[in-house]
């Protein structure tokens, strides 16, 4: 509060003199200034609220109905962690060729993500797509996790001696994880296109999804 001497003269010519308070507001110094600096703050603090920021938008694509957190508050921590563990355990899993260390495989599965992402992105872009590069690959990244769970229990069904019946069952986990992947990412994707160029934006993110889960199925057999 500032206090400013008023004068003024009355309805009788007399001078009237008094103090008037004036309110001030101490935040308008800061203007312009954020409301916190992650640089004063410890790394254990900013570890925890990147991984919280991850794991929340991990539970959007387990569960997607609300759109806004995933595209507003987009980051690539999450996709770049579920690429590095699919290509981590994918790596070393074929028949084909033992005498390598895995290292063309975990190639493989970077360059189909990254790559892949990449190109259903730009061909959303062509399309007339309202949604930033990066927004899209952040979705079509997080949108991975179904199919690494799925990745997960076929591994822990390959411990097991295979029969048939287990081959199908992987195939369906994997479709299972195929199916979800790519509907959790139409919904949050679905409304960046226009009404009538929507199938031709589907249909690359159908493919994309589509050669992940075959890599599952493939390379996991023993």
């Amino acid at each position: 509060m500032t206090d400013a001497k008023l004068e003024m003269f009355d309805d009788v010519g007399g001078l009237v003199e008094g103090e008037m308070s004036i309110p001030t507001n101490k935040n308008t110094q800061n203007i312009g200034k954020p409301d916190f600096n992650t640089l004063d703050e410890p790394i254990r603090d900013t570890i925890l609220r990147d991984l919280k920021a991850v794991g929340v938008k991990f539970a959007h694509v387990l569960f997607p109905k609300e759109k806004k957190t995933l595209l507003k508050e987009w980051d690539l921590w999450g996709p770049l962690m579920l690429c590095t563990f699919m290509a981590m355990v994918l790596q070393g899993s074929s028949t084909v060729d033992n005498s390598n260390d895995g290292g063309p495989e975990f190639a493989e599965v970077f360059v189909i993500v990254w790559i892949g992402s990449m190109v259903v992105t730009l061909n959303s872009k062509l399309l007339g797509g309202n949604i930033s590069f990066f927004q899209s690959i952040c979705v079509l990244g997080y949108c991975l996790l179904p199919t690494t769970l799925a990745l997960i229990v076929c591994r822990i069904i390959l411990m097991v001696e295979q029969t048939p019946m287990l081959f199908f069952l992987r195939f369906t986990v994997s479709m299972i994880g195929f199916a979800w992947a790519t509907y959790a990412s139409m919904v949050f994707l679905g409304d960046s296109q226009k009404p009538g160029r929507k199938v031709l934006a589907v249909y690359p993110i159908f493919l994309f999804y589509f050669i992940i889960s075959w890599l599952v199925i493939s390379h996991t057999n023993t």
